[in-house]
């Protein structure tokens, strides 16, 4: 009975003392910056903003449905002096070239917002960069100048999506700052201005 007794209580000591330098290995592991540089992954991400001096914004539009306001907003543009990017759907390209090149003759960036509109996550590397390059190649047909940027549809990303837009020697773009149809605006701080 007394060895019994003697086993519990050295046996509960024992187990403090594990949980004690376990605490303190995780505490260790933890505050130690060569450490957590090993193990903390860097998570890849498209940009939202570039450091400015000055106040400037950038202006972009996607385009991957109808076409009927394209001349419109090309001629307020215009009226006010503003170029802009245009991130055109490939589909959409094939549906409305003339729109497509009548926003490059007017100054405006076209660039590249994928073939099909798909969710990027889901596919694979080679279908994410098979389908960019399908509408870069669109674009350029007609534009004469291959895109350099592109943004993800629906704004949706991830490692693999960021790392294969990269591969292509190309720069994914996401907004900060999003007007919708209905006029309900989405503010996302970033802190610096683009």
């Amino acid at each position: 009975m007394q060895s019994n007794h003697i086993l519990r209580r050295h046996g509960a000591v024992l187990q403090a003392l594990m949980m004690l330098a376990a605490v303190g290995l995780i505490f260790w592991a933890v505050n130690t910056p060569a450490v957590v540089g090993v193990s903390a992954s860097k998570r890849e991400l498209p940009v939202y903003c570039v450091q400015q001096d000055e106040k400037i914004v950038a202006l972009s539009f996607d385009a991957a449905w109808g076409n009927e306001d394209t001349k419109t907003l090309i001629d307020i543009l215009d009226q006010y002096g503003v170029n802009t990017t245009f991130f055109v759907v490939g589909d959409w390209v094939d549906k409305y070239p003339e729109s497509v090149q009548a926003l490059a003759e007017a100054g405006n960036e076209v660039m590249n917002h994928s073939s099909s509109h798909a969710h990027f996550s889901a596919l694979s590397t080679n279908e994410i960069t098979s389908d960019i390059s399908a509408c870069n190649d669109k674009i350029e047909a007609i534009t004469g100048v291959r895109p350099t940027l592109f943004r993800c549809p629906y704004g949706e990303y991830d490692d693999h999506v960021i790392k294969a837009v990269n591969s292509l020697g190309m720069t994914a773009v996401q907004w900060d700052v999003e007007l919708s149809e209905t006029n309900e605006t989405q503010v996302i701080p970033t802190g610096c201005w683009i």
